[in-house]
């Protein structure tokens, strides 16, 4: 499987099996990782065979079940900390995507105390995000989405600029709520939370969703 075959294929998946990763997949996600940690200046792990941080009170509420094994987005304290927790722990989604892997994001819905302690966080790293990674019992499901006029402000918007818009409405964002926008001047491209929980992360996450489908070689992010 393709990234953008990912895309498509990839939802939200909270009951899982419980089943430990497979070796080979465990190990391409930790070079995944590596390489996200240098490229993003993070400080993200995986953990594995650990059940205690998705069986709190707030993990039952965010009916996750049978969660062993997930990504803890990490790094120092930084202004964009949690915007690049978003953009390259959706690399990592899709890239599990590809393993053979299922994931959801976890903002509030786990145990901070039981990840902080398994992960080994060191002095100055600051907790961004959690994401579960294993075996679902389902795929998933797809969600109801915003349309592109909803997203986007282009005048006579290019193809490149169309798809990028398609892969950022299919990216998961904080309860769905899709509160993002991305306007095209030129060869530029604005890309702007418009609210809601979590919007920083999602901010990342739909970003990296945007390079995917649109080509990096197309455009530049206006800042």
């Amino acid at each position: 499987m393709t990234l953008e075959e990912a895309v498509y294929a990839r939802h939200s998946v909270r009951s899982y099996t419980g089943e430990a990763l497979a070796k080979g997949a465990a190990f391409a996600l930790e070079e995944e990782i590596e390489k996200c940690n240098k490229e993003g200046e993070l400080s993200m792990r995986l953990v594995q065979n650990e059940p205690k941080a998705f069986k709190s009170f707030l993990a039952k509420y965010g009916k996750f079940s049978g969660v062993t094994s997930y990504i803890v987005l990490a790094g120092e304290q930084a202004k964009d900390l949690r915007e690049r927790a978003g953009y390259y722990g959706e690399r990592l989604v899709l890239s599990a995507q590809t393993l053979g892997l299922n994931t959801c994001w976890a903002a509030l819905t786990f145990g901070k105390g039981a990840v902080k302690k398994s992960a080994g966080l060191k002095k100055g790293e600051k907790l961004a995000c959690v994401i579960a990674v294993g075996y679902g019992k389902t795929q998933g499901a797809a969600h109801k989405s915003k349309t592109f006029n909803d997203v986007a402000v282009a005048k006579d918007a290019p193809e490149w600029f169309r798809k990028g818009v398609e892969f950022a409405l299919l990216a998961p964002t904080a309860t769905n709520q899709q509160k993002f926008r991305f306007t095209l001047v030129g060869n530029k491209v604005l890309a702007e939370c418009t609210g809601g929980f979590y919007g920083d992360i999602d901010l990342g996450i739909v970003k990296y969703h945007f390079e995917l489908g649109a080509g990096t070689e197309n455009f530049v992010w206006s800042k």
